[in-house]
């Protein structure tokens, strides 16, 4: 059974470590300017900055897309023998850091290897003539990373050893986004409860709302999954595990693919569905099907959005509700030819859940894509 907490996320007397947000979020990609160009031309992004050969940088070529709040920096390996190459032929492409915005960086750090997490870097500072920005890493589950950043004293474009770029999209307009902001990254891992307790004591996070395979289940697989938040409620990490279930779980064939644990998908917000998904549509950018069905019984469920019902049902966007208000979400297929990282977009309107009602839906509708590649 799930449960949710309908107060606001827990803050202690202490908040030992205090985070402002994501940072931003690095994928290793098999080619950086591909990469960049299909999340410019699809997704809407915008090329802000890079760094490689003509920067001074002679392993990786990085190019750092941006959104509203969302930063994305896209990694490629320039030679074979790369640790960065290593990882993509492993995982595809896939989540490497997902940076954290705090206060402090050496405090952050410091708090985090006492209470059990593994450093990677130690806080050090990286300079040029915009200032200085102050990092340092640590690693979470699978070969993914959490970078602390500081960037109060730095005012270039992205970080030291990045210079600025400009696709010069017209079709973008940066003052009106499509996408927002994060609202929250999932993990897939093995074992769930080990993780949530790493969150629990490296980042002073509470358990926000925990679904059980009760919950998250069809006919043939189910999973279970616990969220993990912030004192403030900013930074948001569902954490899933699968479950016994007649045949495979999208968890179990992402940690297959993936070939282990790592981040199955980032949800962006907006402020109308609608509209955006019209839109990404339009560039190429495909969406799981849903079932007509599935409307028939939504404007008893949330009576709000009946009014647009005909809209959301063309679009196939999901419709739940909390005690505190709905939301509308939808999900990307895989964004590359392996069947793991995709994207949610989500509009909240006072819902601080995660759509458990439209589980079912949601699953079936993954089991019958797992089904099309012969993985279910």
């Amino acid at each position: 059974m799930s449960t949710v907490e309908t107060t606001p996320a827990h803050k202690s007397l202490q908040d030992y470590m205090p985070l402002n947000g994501v940072d931003h979020v690095e994928l290793f990609v098999g080619n950086a300017k591909q990469a960049a160009y299909f999340y410019t031309r699809a997704y809407g992004f915008r090329l802000v900055a890079y760094s490689g050969l003509e920067t001074g940088v002679r392993d990786r070529a990085s190019y750092v897309v941006q959104q509203g709040r969302i930063r994305l920096v896209l990694t490629g390996a320039l030679h074979s023998d790369s640790p960065i190459a290593e990882h993509q032929r492993r995982h595809g492409d896939g989540v490497k850091v997902i940076a954290l915005s705090v206060p402090d960086v050496d405090h952050a750090y410091r708090e985090a290897t006492t209470r059990g997490a593994t450093g990677v870097a130690e806080p050090h500072d990286a300079t040029d003539e915009h200032g200085t920005a102050r990092l340092a890493t640590i690693e979470t589950y699978g070969e993914t990373l959490h970078t602390f950043v500081d960037r109060s004293h730095y005012k270039g474009a992205f970080l030291p050893g990045y210079e600025a770029r400009d696709d010069g999209s017209p079709d973008d307009d940066p003052a009106h986004p499509m996408l927002l902001a994060l609202d929250h990254i999932v993990g897939n891992v093995e074992h769930m409860d080990p993780w949530v307790k790493f969150y629990e004591d490296v980042f002073n996070m509470k358990e926000m709302i925990h679904f059980t395979d009760n919950d998250i289940s069809t006919e043939y697989s189910a999973l279970m999954s616990k969220v993990v938040a912030d004192g403030k409620g900013v930074v948001k990490f569902p954490i899933n595990e699968p479950a016994e279930g007649k045949r495979k779980s999208q968890i179990e064939e992402y940690l297959e693919f993936y070939e282990g644990p790592g981040a199955q998908h980032l949800a962006v917000a907006t402020r109308d569905i609608v509209a955006t998904v019209i839109e990404l549509r339009r560039r190429g950018v495909e969406f799981l099907d849903i079932p007509k069905a599935y409307y028939d019984e939504v404007p008893d469920r949330v009576p709000e959005v009946a009014p647009q019902l005909d809209d959301l049902r063309k679009q196939g966007i999901l419709v739940d509700r909390d005690d505190e208000g709905y939301l509308l979400q939808i999900f990307t297929k895989p964004v590359g030819d392996r069947p793991t990282v995709f994207f949610e977009v989500i509009e909240r309107h006072g819902a601080r859940g995660f759509g458990d009602g439209n589980f079912k839906a949601l699953f079936e509708a993954l089991e019958r894509e797992q089904d099309r590649r012969g993985n279910l």
